[in-house]
């Protein structure tokens, strides 16, 4: 049987990330294959934390909105050769306690079958920042 292949593009990446800023979840399975691997930049190996297959993956991505509920990843760009690509963006979000992230970072992704196979995340190591003074 042969697989029909879609070639992975930078618009594909920038439509994947544009999932992440409106807190898509099943738009973003959506450009995950099928045995799929999501490496976080953090966590107790030396890959962060590694989830396999949808069902890990789904709520591994879904922990970010839980940790940063405004989570956003801006100023976006993205790199495609063949099977491999990379996105950078600046991670922003709030965390519970109030304090705020604000750090560069990068997605190195291997695609297969028109789909991302593996998401590998790289994250500046930044302490979080004071949460916002608010003004009465």
């Amino acid at each position: 049987m042969q697989s029909t292949y879609h070639e992975v593009t930078v618009h594909f990446l920038a439509e994947f990330s544009a999932a992440w800023n409106r807190h898509d979840l099943d738009a973003l399975m959506g450009f995950m294959s099928d045995n799929c691997v999501f490496q976080t930049a953090a966590g107790p190996d030396a890959c962060g934390t590694r989830h396999e297959g949808t069902h890990a993956v789904r709520a591994a991505f879904e922990s970010a909105w839980i940790n940063f509920p405004d989570a956003q990843w801006l100023h976006d760009r993205h790199f495609v050769n063949g099977n491999f690509g990379v996105s950078e963006w600046t991670f922003t979000g709030t965390a519970a306690d109030g304090s705020r992230v604000e750090a560069d970072g990068v997605d190195i992704f291997t695609f297969k079958d028109g789909k991302i196979q593996l998401k590998n995340v790289f994250r500046k190591n930044r302490p979080n920042l004071p949460a916002a003074k608010s003004e009465c």
